[in-house]
């Protein structure tokens, strides 16, 4: 066994591996870029390497740097991670050239299953099903045209060279295929240096499903069962799950063996996935399920997770022992699938603006329990800490929720507990879209194909699961849950709104969806609380709540839920068990200095006491700068100038009291 590698990637992949490493006594190495400087996967290592820009080409993918970073550190082995260099031939000959072990299969391999034609063309020899189609050397326009033709339509015209959805488009008729082969053509070479592209008849209600291979130097070769990852946003996976829903003992045996004679014809060696394309003529009918081969990923998976959790067994482990010469640690009858899993992607993207990747800070960063490889229990994978910034530089992915229960039912129930129990604030994710997903019936009956996400649009994007009432009523709650917890001993500190006559009332503005709302507090002599919403929904009634765990329990206008809020600025990022949402409260007196009126004039917006100025008339301040403070409803608040200028005149002292409007000081421009 090696005594210490070098992990060639970042995030949560080179964290991944090394969690492995430390475990088996295997010393790591990382490297990293100069965004990732103080990054989570550089602390996860024993040493660390800097080799260069934050951009992949200047660092992640100078292989010359990190083939000397192997050198000067004493390692013997690269793990390649999934992306950048994990399936690049060339880089895995230079890895040999310098006397360092590549922890994945042959340079050989990774060649033969890189182009998809002529990966095709091996799975062809080794009886490996294929979708018919065109997948040969000539390009000429008029023969894709008449191969398409002849295959039939809808055709489907893909990248030899392509991937992640890029140079591919689908022709519903012949008269269409012309333009529709230029643009792929042109998008090939683009984005890959080549336009060479295969046709392929188009599977309708089509599942992508892979299987798991792994083969060591003896020549031994199993699988280790399947994976559906169908339901894709632009052709990239956003759940996978193990074992695949509706998958029949025959079939999935046809499809492993055809997955074993696909790696045993490339002399396979590591970890890799073939992955199968499977037509279904229903949802509910498993027996009229066919698949054909789609291609082979030549490195570990993103969602090898699930796999592990089926099994009981640690991939990266075995990936390390077979490069280092050890035969597989199991046969295949020796194999058994426990349970299931599924493994949710969580990522920096806008779903409802078309997946529209997002950067920014972690602000707040919480995650549910976990444990790395107990079963029936969840799993965290991730690479970033509460306030790291997920840069423009990589991908969008914040980390892999993975679950694990005996059924499928319970895996979906774990799941959707455990996307709740994630509170991220900073930047937009996809967290309450993936709990859409989950709860969809499409889903959770499992009628999967490539096309769920945009068949089941309507109940996926745009949905607000915590409305306006249950938000306001958790605000307020948790404001005066704060003001509680202030209060001192005495009856002058208390901050119950008490007065001598009349009732005490407290008016609350609000933003919710681009829209002005306001809600009105009355503090009633028996000690409760009345709270009334106006504008578009009017809700009154009592207001109760009381401290439930790290949250709140609240119960108003006939309902009861809980809430946890985390606060960024004025808004309200309010998560509950139904759904997570946010809304702003607007402190008038926060603004009061905003806007500069009548010629510098700062007036109180409400009735109140000043407690300080921090400023005296001939003094210059600057935009932003604290004036004085004001107390009202039992709290401070800080006025700031609005403008760079000077202090002509304070008109009040410390501890007068103020009506609605008065001027407090004059500043000149």
């Amino acid at each position: 066994m090696f005594k210490k590698i070098l992990i060639a990637n970042r995030g949560e992949i080179a964290c991944r591996v090394a969690a492995t490493a430390r475990r088996i006594g295997i010393q790591t190495v990382a490297v990293y870029s100069d965004a990732d400087a103080g990054a989570k996967h550089v602390l996860a290592c024993d040493e660390a390497v800097h080799v260069g820009g934050s951009a992949p080409k200047d660092s992640y993918l100078r292989w010359e740097r990190i083939l000397q970073a192997a050198k000067d550190t004493g390692a013997e082995a690269v793990h390649p991670g999934y992306g950048f260099l994990s399936e690049n031939e060339d880089f895995a000959k230079a890895c040999a050239a310098a006397g360092l072990v590549f922890i994945g299969p042959p340079a050989s391999a990774i060649l033969a299953m890189g182009l998809k034609a002529e990966s095709k063309r091996l799975m062809e020899a080794a009886g490996v099903p294929l979708v018919p189609g065109y997948h040969g050397a000539d390009q000429d326009p008029a023969l894709l045209q008449a191969e398409a033709d002849r295959i039939g339509y809808p055709a489907l015209i893909k990248a030899s060279a392509g991937g992640g959805g890029k140079g591919m488009r689908v022709v519903d008729k012949s008269e269409d295929f012309a333009a529709a082969l230029a643009s792929c053509k042109r998008e090939a070479m683009n984005s890959f240096g080549s336009d060479a592209v295969l046709i392929e008849k188009y599977v309708q209600r089509p599942r992508h499903i892979e299987i798991q291979v792994f083969g060591d130097m003896q020549g031994n070769c199993v699988y280790l069962f399947e994976r559906d990852c169908s339901v894709q946003r632009r052709h990239q996976k956003v759940l996978e799950e193990a074992p695949a829903p509706g998958m029949t003992e025959a079939l999935r045996a046809q499809m492993g063996a055809a997955a074993v004679a696909a790696a045993k014809a490339v002399n396979y060696v590591g970890a890799g996935t073939v992955e199968f394309i499977v037509a279904q003529t229903a949802y509910d009918q498993p027996e009229s399920m066919t698949f054909f081969f789609m291609e082979m990923n030549t490195r570990l998976q993103v969602e090898h997770p699930v796999t592990e959790a089926i099994t009981g067994l640690d991939l990266v482990e075995w990936q390390l022992r077979v490069a280092s010469g050890e035969p597989l640690p199991l046969r295949q009858d020796q194999l058994r699938i426990q349970g299931h899993a599924i493994e949710a992607r969580i990522c920096a993207e806008n779903p409802d603006n078309n997946f529209l990747p997002a950067t920014g800070t972690l602000q707040v960063y919480r995650k549910p329990q976990a444990s790395s490889f107990e079963r029936n229990t969840v799993r965290v994978d991730d690479g970033v800490r509460e306030g790291d910034t997920i840069s423009p530089f990589y991908d969008s992915m914040v980390a892999k929720l993975i679950v694990h229960g005996d059924t499928r039912e319970q895996a979906l129930a774990r799941l959707d507990t455990a996307l709740a129990q994630i509170h991220i604030v900073g930047l937009n994710t996809n967290v309450q879209f993936l709990r859409h997903v989950v709860r969809s019936p499409a889903f959770a009956q499992a009628q999967l194909d490539t096309a769920l996400i945009q068949r089941e649009a309507a109940v996926l994007f745009n949905q607000e699961t915590v409305g306006l009432s249950a938000a306001v009523a958790a605000v307020v709650a948790h404001t005066l849950q704060a003001e509680k917890a202030l209060q001192g001993h005495d009856p002058f500190s208390r901050r119950d709104g008490w007065q001598s006559h009349g009732v005490a009332q407290r008016r609350f503005e609000f933003v919710w969806q681009d829209q002005p709302r306001s809600a009105r507090l009355s503090y009633l002599h028996d000690g409760a609380v009345s709270l009334s919403l106006e504008d578009h929904e009017p809700v009154s009634g009592t207001l109760n709540f009381a401290p439930d765990g790290q949250g709140l329990g609240v119960q108003w206008g006939g309902a009861r839920c809980f809430s946890q809020i985390d606060w960024q600025g004025e808004t309200a990022h309010i998560f509950t068990p139904q759904g997570a949402t946010r809304i702003t409260v607007l402190d008038p007196l926060a603004h009061a200095g905003e806007v500069a009126q009548e010629g510098g004039r700062l007036t109180a917006p409400m009735p109140g006491k000043v407690v300080s100025f921090a400023v005296k008339a001939g003094d210059k301040v600057q935009a932003g700068q604290a004036l004085a403070v004001m107390e009202a409803m039992k709290m401070e608040h800080t006025i700031r100038a609005p403008q760079d200028g000077t202090v002509h005149e304070l008109l009040y002292a410390p501890g007068d009291q103020v009506a609605d409007g008065a001027e407090l000081l004059k500043l000149t421009s």
